[in-house]
């Protein structure tokens, strides 16, 4: 790895944990102004910044420092990474000082204390173990292995396997997800946003375990649908596909951005019945109240669920900050409820792992709400399921709002 690579490794690192930035972002950044870079290069660049990311506290546990920003101690965390990763440490003067057998002995040593083994902060265990008790260890250890890259076939354009055979001759062979009727996995990862079947709308990126929550819905063409938190439109152009371009889906969300980044997206992927609003105060919603058959609260969330492709949460993690969240969620849930009509339907959504925000908010909704049933709720976990977690529970309005 040579020097102006790992600047930019230390670049990211500075940006995310010092200055509290999203990884993804400040990573695209950078891939951005490295046009010349080969893709293996683009690979090995993000995979090493997100690892390092994800395992800060442990690598600078083994280094036997606190943690720091500065270059000559920034070289010898990557040094530590390169020793987790079973990688010889160049002999170079970037790297004197540090001792890696001293590095090896400590990793091998570290297995008793959770918190340094799994490299979270001390409060955030404690949380997930009073959270989720028995089940913290195994769903903790599956929020540190690596996310597999997985798409979802869009079928107003095509099926799964059609796709299939289109990657392959790409260059991309795909398993199947037998509980995830339109989800394909990647064997190998790879830059497919430079496919021509992702530039003609065939597919889009998205985890199996996030593809459940549309169809868990169970919306109907031409039904009028509301997705209330729909940010830049994932699930919102899988209910489209669902709904067969038939019916009105109404795609809402308080940030434009998201939704101008949402009708680029549903215009490649040919999804012709969303309409978007952007929401700016109860007039954009409320002559909506009690027309509507089914409305989607994908709501904002810790994403704890998705700790493997957003490591630096770990990091941001404070109680303070789920406080607010859960405060927040009852008032997207108390908002948006009243849109839906008598027999309508709505489904509550996140991707955490955590009761709080999940199991216990629908609790806290039909206590708060006898003219609404709980129809079903679904946990997807990410050491039995194999990807992100995700919580989604459907409700059913018994009577008149």
């Amino acid at each position: 790895m040579n020097r102006d690579f790992a600047h930019e490794i230390f670049k990211v690192i500075r940006q995310v944990i010092d200055g509290k930035r999203h990884a993804s972002s400040v990573i695209s950044e950078v891939l951005s102004d490295h046009h010349s870079w080969s893709d293996r290069q683009r690979a090995l660049f993000s995979n090493t910044c997100y690892d390092i990311i994800r395992w800060w506290r442990l690598l600078w546990t083994t280094l036997g420092k606190d943690p720091s920003f500065e270059s000559r101690d920034l070289w010898h965390l990557l040094g530590a990474y390169m020793i987790k990763m079973k990688e010889n440490v160049p002999d170079r003067h970037e790297y004197r000082g540090m001792s890696p057998a001293r590095v090896s002995n400590r990793l091998n040593k570290i297995g008793h204390k959770r918190s340094i083994r799994e490299s979270i902060p001390e409060h955030l265990d404690q949380l997930g173990e009073s959270e989720l008790h028995d089940d913290w260890d195994t769903i903790l250890r599956a929020l540190n292995t690596f996310p597999p890259l997985a798409v979802r076939v869009n079928t107003l354009k095509t099926n799964r396997t059609e796709l299939r055979g289109i990657l392959h001759e790409e260059g991309h062979d795909t398993n199947i997800v037998e509980w995830a009727q339109d989800a394909l996995v990647l064997k190998k990862k790879g830059n497919i946003f430079k496919l021509s079947s992702f530039h003609k709308g065939l597919f889009e990126v998205q985890d199996p375990a996030s593809q459940m929550i549309a169809p868990f819905l169970k919306v109907e063409p031409g039904m009028k649908v509301v997705d209330a938190c729909a940010g830049q439109g994932g699930k919102a152009l899988h209910l489209a596909s669902l709904m067969e371009n038939k019916g009105q889906l109404v795609a809402m969300d308080d940030v434009k951005w998201k939704l101008n980044e949402l009708m680029k997206r549903a215009s490649r992927a040919g999804a012709q019945n969303i309409r978007t609003i952007h929401v700016t105060g109860t007039k954009s919603y409320k002559r909506m109240k009690g027309l509507i058959d089914r409305v989607l609260l994908d709501v904002p969330c810790t994403g704890l669920g998705a700790l493997r492709r957003n490591p630096d949460i770990k990091w941001s993690f404070n109680e303070e900050t789920l406080d607010r969240l859960i405060e927040l969620q009852r008032s997207i849930m108390e908002t948006y409820s009243p849109l839906v009509k008598e027999d309508g339907k709505m489904v509550y959504a996140t991707c955490s792992i955590l009761p709080s925000e999940s199991e216990e908010q629908t609790e806290w909704f039909l206590k708060e709400h006898p003219d609404w049933e709980l129809e079903e709720e679904k946990r997807m976990r990410p050491d039995i399921d194999g990807f992100d977690g995700f919580y989604m529970a459907r409700l059913i309005r018994t009577s008149s709002p």
